[in-house]
């Protein structure tokens, strides 16, 4: 199909990572898609400041422990817009204009689906997941009014991540940010309004979050309306393209399951969490908030990596795509590092900021003195994944990611708390994971076609110089 005629619009900022300084690429681009998950984090952040500082502790508590619930749905949705952005990549670095254009209408389609989909699905399990999560009575209301509202406006959610997801997969990771930004912003000043000067308490807080998600998605979808480039959305020529939706459901259903049971998971482990009791719940809540920040470089590179393995995976430049994701894991590592010094060191004066109250900042701050040092053991999980998703691998890590933040640890949380272990050993649950998933997704990746691909290519130039060095000595003699 020959690519549509170039309608005048919002100027192209996708970029070819097939060519170009790698670090250079990769930083670039990663710097947006980080200071993206940073103002996306905001979202929830503030809804958890402002409520634990003006409602209570009770609230603060309700707000940290639905994230669990919130991330089964949020998580099918991120693997397939994984799967999508892989898909969009590859056609891109190919130069498959038509395979782009159908790439992105059912993209978008799909998300539509999704939406409804998910919308009526995540109302009907508040009570029973709350139940589940053994949610103490004092939580169970504020929980039951937040999620209730958050799970009604999630399309916004959903639209803006696949949106986005699109931008990101031809190069584009700075509009996304852009439109972020103003989003977070608006989220603070309606958090503030609804909660402080209406008095409308967590439920404010839930308002203020969905209508910030909607602004943002009607953004990303105006920028691909009105798009110059051949990834522009034709509103008309939506439909469900089967070869399209194969390929997306191959590549993003295995890590959209991946990543809704181990949220699944999570909802385990946050009961576990509750059988301490309501502070400690506090205290969990607070640590997760500071947790998700120091974990946005290794989150932000495996983005990165992802696009610019699929990007040179398509044009069939390996040795570009394996030197990639050696670039990623160092820059992966050290930015890790580095957020991870002051977190520890500054940890009682940051909890602070969610809740004056002493015993629910001890709580947070023994979390994070445990599980902090840990933190570097996720890049490795990350980077690898993201660079098996970029080839379109994406069972790969979800295999490996199922086994060891779901069957790992729930085995390791069952076991380690009949033999009497107590909080710290519940608070080692996600680290021991890390460690494990870590551990095989190296071993997973060392044995991918790129790697072996590597292999076979060195194997080839020292059968090639043995060959050489004796067809020299024949000569001499």
């Amino acid at each position: 199909m020959e690519q549509k005629a170039v309608r005048r619009g919002i100027k192209r900022a996708d970029s070819d990572m097939t060519q170009g300084s790698i670090w250079s690429l990769l930083i670039r681009f990663a710097i947006p898609l980080a200071a993206g998950l940073l103002f996306q984090q905001l979202y929830n952040t503030v809804d958890t400041i402002v409520v634990g500082k003006f409602v209570g502790k009770e609230a603060l508590a309700a707000v940290g422990s639905t994230s669990s619930i919130i991330n089964m749905l949020v998580g099918l949705c991120s693997g397939l817009s994984m799967g999508a952005s892989v898909v969009i990549s590859q056609a891109y670095g190919a130069k498959d204009y038509e395979k782009l254009h159908d790439a992105v209408h059912t993209t978008i389609l799909l998300t539509i689906i999704m939406s409804v989909a998910a919308t009526i699905t995540g109302i009907f399990i508040v009570d029973p997941m709350l139940r589940l999560m053994a949610t103490p009575d004092d939580v169970f209301a504020s929980a039951h009014n937040y999620l209730s509202i958050y799970f009604a406006g999630i399309s916004g959610l959903f639209i803006y991540n696949m949106g986005s997801a699109i931008l990101r997969a031809v190069g584009d990771s700075k509009r996304p940010l852009y439109f972020l930004l103003f989003s977070a912003f608006l989220n603070i000043a309606l958090d503030l309004l609804f909660v402080i000067a209406f008095k409308m308490d967590i439920a404010g807080a839930a308002y203020a979050t969905i209508l910030s998600q909607f602004i943002s998605a009607a953004l990303v979808l105006f920028v691909l309306t009105r798009s110059a480039g051949p990834y522009a959305i034709h509103w008309g020529d939506l439909c469900i393209k089967g070869y399209i939706l194969k390929k997306v459901l191959a590549i993003g259903l295995p890590s959209g399951v991946q990543q809704g049971l181990t949220a699944f998971s999570n909802v385990f482990v946050q009961s576990y969490v509750n059988g301490f009791g309501s502070d400690c719940m506090a205290g969990w809540s607070s640590y997760n908030k500071l947790d998700t920040y120091v974990l946005i470089p290794a989150q932000s590179i495996a983005m990165a990596s992802t696009t610019f393995v699929g990007q040179n995976y398509g044009a069939k430049q390996l040795d570009r795509a394996r030197n990639g994701v050696r670039c990623s894991l160092i820059i992966s590592i050290v930015t890790t590092v580095i957020l991870c010094i002051p977190l520890l060191l500054l940890r009682e004066t940051l909890l602070t900021l969610f809740t004056d109250d002493p015993i629910v900042i001890q709580y947070g701050s023994r979390f994070i003195g445990i599980i902090a040092p840990f933190y570097f053991t996720v890049c490795f999980n990350q980077t690898f994944a993201g660079a098996m998703r970029g080839i379109g691998k994406a069972n790969v890590p979800m295999i490996v990611m199922l086994s060891s933040f779901v069957l790992f640890r729930q085995i390791y949380l069952f076991a380690g708390t009949r033999l009497g272990g107590g909080f710290v050993t519940v608070a080692l649950a996600y680290p021991m994971g890390w460690v494990v998933c870590s551990l095989l997704m190296a071993i997973c990746f060392r044995r991918s076609a790129l790697c072996h691909q590597e292999k076979d290519r060195h194997e080839a130039v020292a059968v090639s110089v043995e060959a050489e060095i004796e067809g020299a000595n024949e000569g001499a003699e």
